[in-house]
């Protein structure tokens, strides 16, 4: 089978099928967006931004959101840093007394001077909340820090495990 070749076929530049002028002023007159920072957690879709999922664009909150992953990591969970995390859930029995307070606020400081050392801890309050079928317990703390370069003062964070037993 014989192959002709056309002479009179048209070529097209990319830069002709650009964007139509409507379609253009549309996307400059969109709000912009702030500097993304970081994946808000837990993740969920952004229904009223122009992303896909939740993002942080204040260094403050992606700041603090990292923290309370930081301490509610155990380690081993983090893939390629198995010493990622404050590893409180195992101390989630130990929590009720002055020893298991001791070694959470070891393992904290531990943890935000490894992975976080810009973040100041100030205060450390556990909680302990029995229920009235006493096998089941709120165990967790609080903890105030402090983001020295950012000027962020007495920030709360607030960590809850539930323990069973």
């Amino acid at each position: 089978m014989a192959v002709t070749r056309q002479q009179d076929a048209k070529s097209y530049s990319f830069k002709s099928s650009g964007v139509q002028l409507s379609e253009m002023q549309q996307i400059q007159s969109a709000p912009k967006v702030g500097r993304q920072i970081g994946i808000k957690t837990p993740v969920s879709f952004d229904d009223m931004g122009p992303e896909f999922i939740s993002i942080h664009t204040n260094i403050k909150d992606a700041i603090h959101d990292n923290l309370v992953n930081l301490i509610l990591t155990n380690h081993g969970e983090r893939l390629g840093l198995p010493d990622f995390g404050a590893n409180l859930m195992e101390l989630a029995f130990e929590l009720q007394g002055e020893p298991g307070q001791q070694e959470a606020i070891k393992r904290i400081n531990k943890a935000i001077a490894k992975y976080m050392p810009y973040v100041v801890p100030q205060k450390f309050q556990p909680i302990v909340d029995h229920f009235a079928n006493k096998e089941v317990a709120k165990v967790g703390v609080k903890l105030s820090y402090d983001i020295p370069r950012l000027g962020v003062q007495n920030k709360g964070v607030e960590v809850i495990i539930f323990s069973v037993g």
